[in-house]
């Protein structure tokens, strides 16, 4: 490892590794993870990812997630979005993508709020099929390096210009490294929630470190629930369930064994749903039947061998009886404020992924939605790097005063603090604009 480098990149998610694979192989880069390779939220998606499947699809897709974000999304991004989303799936391709097929061609699925199939998989395990994928070009790229275990602890700037981050390695050595160019890719939120499908790692560091700094942050309070977990009483992350389940025809009951809704309404008011039922029958869960798939022809083993095999580790066979689900934390669709090109605020610095906040999800993420924006707005940051052109040529090396960080946990209570505050503040204000 050395002390600058041209690109750091926080996050080795697909939003991380994507951009750092546009990013031509003479510049240097250094990409950091808190714990290990595949401990990402990109890892554990498991429905799918959402594609434009003809030009007549546009307006439907587009539809599709204005509606389900409570047209609460920026336009512009979810057209870049949607219109980048074919070429995306032919280089994932290329990097070995071995998405699902029939005959040679891809198969569609559909979950909530979509109008139409327009989701492709890989099983019941889409986001690590691609993570590791993508992982295995990083990998073989020489200009890269990887370290594991390695905790961004602050931001190093000179005015509003980012010059580098300060970071923990595994050995506990705190350091400063500096480089042109930082892109944050390190997540979601979900550890600071008692209940979720995150990483408990995943604590939004870089929202509370991005504050300190005066970068904008928005929509901090669109924090998406999921609908179906698995209901355990185990302490931890929470197992999803995936809504393609529901795309498939899985159905839900109320502790009668009765349909109480209509499963494939956007996720936030089927969880408001599943929370006024169990308030309602006074249970800690409702039941989700898979075998209506079955029905339908489907081995639910070969279309979903993890989440099948998983529901027996907790002692449910889902081919013979329900399951018990129930609402967890799940997504962050708010985030560093950041425009088309995924900059933020502050020169030099870029954000990209569920850290990132774009306006593509709005008030509430259209399923399949997050894996395409990450790897879109991830290779749009990288793309920007390489063509802008640089106000400030000069070397800046500002010195860091180690001191400030002897106690880290401390440090990172105070983040966790400031997340917390922030995501209430944000709350709120929005509830006070709705009001108005």
């Amino acid at each position: 490892m050395e002390n600058r480098y041209d690109v750091i990149i926080v996050g080795t998610g697909v939003a991380g590794c994507f951009a750092v694979l546009h990013l031509p192989c003479d510049k240097k880069v250094l990409m950091i993870t808190k714990g290990e390779l595949e401990e990402s939220d990109s890892f554990l998606a498991q429905g799918g990812i959402c594609v434009l499947r003809d030009e007549n699809d546009f307006d439907d897709f587009f539809e599709d997630t204005m509606k389900a974000g409570h047209y609460k999304n920026k336009r512009s991004s979810v057209e870049i979005m949607i219109n980048s989303s074919r070429d995306v799936i032919n280089q994932l391709i290329n990097f070995n993508v071995d998405f699902a097929r029939e005959n040679g061609e891809l198969l569609y699925t559909r979950e909530g709020a979509h109008s139409k199939p327009r989701i492709l998989y890989h099983d019941d395990i889409t986001g690590e099929e691609i993570t590791k994928k993508l992982l295995t070009a990083v990998q073989k790229r020489n200009n890269i390096t990887v370290l594991t275990k390695t905790t961004m602890i602050d931001l190093i700037s000179s005015g509003n210009i980012c010059c580098g981050i300060v970071m923990e390695k595994e050995n506990g050595e705190i350091v400063p490294v500096y480089a042109d160019d930082v892109i944050l890719a390190s997540g979601g939120l979900g550890g600071v929630y008692e209940n979720s499908t995150n990483f408990p790692h995943l604590t939004g560091d870089a929202l509370a470190i991005a504050k300190k700094h005066n970068v904008k942050l928005k929509d901090i309070s669109y924090v998406q629930i999921h609908p179906t977990t698995l209901y355990s009483q185990k302490k931890g992350r929470r197992f999803l369930v995936s809504e393609s389940v529901r795309g498939e025809g899985a159905l839900l009951y109320d502790k009668n064994y009765e349909r109480f809704t209509e499963e494939l309404i956007p996720r936030d008011k089927l969880s408001h749903k599943i929370w006024k039922q169990m308030e309602k029958d006074g249970t800690k869960h409702v039941w989700l039947d898979m075998r209506p798939i079955m029905e339908e022809g489907i081995d639910i083993t070969k279309r979903f061998p993890n989440i099948v095999k998983r529901c027996i580790e907790e002692g449910y066979n889902p081919e013979k009886e329900c399951i018990p689900v129930v609402p967890a934390q799940h997504y962050f669709m708010g985030g560093i404020d950041v425009d088309e090109n995924s900059q933020t605020s502050m020169e030099n610095l870029y954000a990209a992924g569920e850290t990132s906040c774009n306006g593509v999800h709005g008030a509430n993420r259209l399923a399949s939605n997050s894996l395409l924006e990450s790897l879109v707005f991830g290779e749009i940051a990288a793309k920007h790097i390489c063509t802008k052109e640089r106000k400030n040529k000069e070397d800046v090396k500002v010195e860091v005063d180690l001191k400030k960080y002897e106690n880290l946990e401390e440090l990172f209570k105070e983040y966790k603090n400031i997340v917390l505050k922030e995501i209430e503040e944000d709350k709120i204000l929005k509830e006070k604009e709705e009001n108005e």
